[in-house]
């Protein structure tokens, strides 16, 4: 007598494109924000090559800024501009869903959470621009 072998039923899954993300305004935010990430590794990586030439002499920090005076760079450095701005303005607008404050038990509306941020920013932002612009 043949034992019967129990296959169980596999579940439906629908095809999803690789360009699910295309479809909705949220979605696509939501990947391009995380794309943004590279942008922020993009500055990071443009700072320490700075430091590196600043720190090997003046001629090599010539060379540095004659390099990144190229029309490339500046395009380059423009579109890691603006997506480092989304990346800033999108992290902003996440925080009061990240941090649940609450005062007496109730919870601190959004705006009291991401109106200090921006006035962080933009006071960090003026103090660079008072240090770089002075002298």
């Amino acid at each position: 007598m043949a034992i019967p072998t129990y296959y169980p039923p596999r579940a439906y899954r629908t095809r999803v494109s690789t360009y699910w993300w295309l479809r909705s305004w949220p979605y696509l935010r939501f990947i391009l924000r995380e794309l943004s990430s590279i942008s922020v590794a993009w500055f990071v990586l443009v700072t320490l090559l700075q430091l590196g030439a600043l720190h090997r002499g003046p001629a090599e920090y010539a060379r540095f800024g004659e390099w990144l005076r190229s029309p490339l760079m500046i395009a380059g450095n423009a579109v890691a501009l603006f997506f480092l701005l989304f990346h800033a303005i999108t992290w902003f607008n996440l925080a009061p869903k990240a941090m649940a404050v609450r005062i007496r038990g109730k919870r601190v509306p959004p705006l009291f959470i991401t109106v200090p941020n921006y006035i962080a920013w933009l006071a960090a932002s003026l103090f660079v621009a008072f240090v770089l612009l002075r002298g």
